[in-house]
Order: structure tokens, then C-alpha cells, then sequence
């Protein structure tokens, strides 16, 4: 999965354009977004672990180093307020430095 995934730095997600759609169809893969995402945002709360987090803009696929700071109904905050839609993001996976 990730060999064709653009690395891109954190910094730079603010410029991307998100379309609405939905990248994903199926109804157990969006599920499995959302517990992902609530595990995401426990590691970030209590231990700072950084998490790869795989998206999509309007022109490529994505992934990104970062610490999730908050979960909305629409929205992943991100290290220093950016944020995804989570509309828009496939997989997220915890890592160890």
C-alpha cells in the first residue's frame, strides 16, 4: 500500500484541495476508518506516537507522518491544527520511532 503513496510534509496540507467524495465504498472499510481514526487519536492523547496517515487530494494519493490531536465528524486535526477530511483518508497506522 504504501509504495504508491507520495510522502508530503504536514506543513504542506494546508495548500491540498479535498474533493467531497468519499474514498472509500465499502460500508466495513469506513467503519474500520473510524475505529483506526479513534485509535489515532487515543496514541496522540496519551503518548504523542506519531501515526501515518493515508489520504487523498484532488490530485494524488498521500501519506503523512503526524500526531493526531483531535477527531471531528468531519475532520482530522493534526499537529498544529491542520487538518484532513476524513472523507478522504483510507488508512492510518501507528509506528514506533
Amino acid at each position: 500500500m504504501a509504495t504508491c503513496f507520495e510522502s508530503i510534509d504536514k506543513e504542506c496540507i494546508t495548500a491540498l484541495v479535498f474533493p467531497k467524495s468519499d474514498v472509500l465504498s465499502k460500508k466495513e472499510a469506513i467503519q474500520q476508518r473510524i475505529d483506526e481514526l479513534k485509535l489515532a487519536l487515543s496514541f496522540g492523547n496519551l503518548d504523542y506516537f506519531k501515526i501515518k496517515i493515508y489520504f487523498e487530494d484532488n490530485k494524488s494519493k498521500k501519506v503523512v507522518e503526524a500526531t493526531v490531536c483531535g477527531v471531528t465528524n468531519k475532520r482530522v486535526i493534526i499537529n498544529r491544527g491542520v487538518g484532513i477530511p476524513i472523507n478522504r483518508i483510507y488508512r492510518t497506522f501507528k509506528f514506533y520511532n
